[in-house]
């Protein structure tokens, strides 16, 4: 893709893409299962980036409480994240958008390009997350945990409702997600579009592109295929 007519969509995945919340999603979780179980859910000793929220859930039920939650427990886990979630976002001083993605939102936006967010969170906890650096503003649909704990399935699921945003079905050879991890990566060609790795969350350049990224950057600053 060489001129800015090449793209016509573009799916951002949120932590470690577009923003990092300084651990207020693993504060969140420990204070929800301390809530409802009276235990310490050290989400990052059991958990790997590029999961999806309901992964998370039963993940911490098999490994901290011992068994496999029920389909009840899982969703009043989630339901407690959600209620601690917002604080945790905003009380965070280590949330921070990642380097140049305002200025590339806006510049994309500018061009037409349709925005949207593929990611593991659930759609509630991707807003709260978005909401403090007002990036909400950007996205007109998107691929939510919520929607799949498979990562290809919701990146389907967020293309999908792309089509229904502009009345037809997106072209896919002119679409691409924007990751940082290799699950990213795999869930967008799983899902017949190309991808942009970006190493601002904990998979460096040289790991991106031998998952398999189209393109694999520093940062979306370094040289973006707009």
């Amino acid at each position: 893709m060489s001129d800015a007519t090449a793209i016509s969509t573009a799916l951002f995945d949120i932590d470690g893409t577009l923003l990092v919340t300084g651990g207020a999603g693993a504060v969140a979780w420990q204070h929800a299962f301390r809530e409802l179980y009276e235990v310490d859910a050290n989400i990052g000793e059991h958990t790997h980036a590029g999961m999806t929220d309901p992964e998370i859930a039963a993940i911490v039920f098999r490994e901290v409480i011992g068994r496999d939650g029920s389909e009840e427990e899982r969703a009043a886990a989630i339901a407690a994240y959600l209620g601690h979630l917002e604080a945790a976002v905003n009380e965070s001083s280590g949330y921070r958008v990642m380097p140049g993605i305002v200025d590339l939102l806006t510049r994309l936006t500018e061009a037409g390009t349709l925005l949207g967010i593929v990611t593991g969170n659930i759609e509630s906890a991707a807003h709260l997350k978005l909401a403090r650096a007002d990036l909400n503003r950007f996205f007109a649909f998107g691929g939510y945990g919520s929607d799949s704990r498979d990562r290809t399935e919701l990146t389907k699921k967020a293309l999908e409702r792309g089509g229904v945003v502009v009345g037809a079905e997106l072209d896919r050879a002119a679409a691409i997600g924007v990751g940082d991890t290799p699950r990213d990566v795999n869930a967008c060609h799983g899902a017949g579009i190309r991808v942009v790795g970006v190493a601002t969350g904990s998979y460096t350049v040289a790991q991106l592109r031998e998952a398999g990224a189209d393109w694999a950057l520093a940062t979306v600053e370094s040289d973006f295929p707009l």
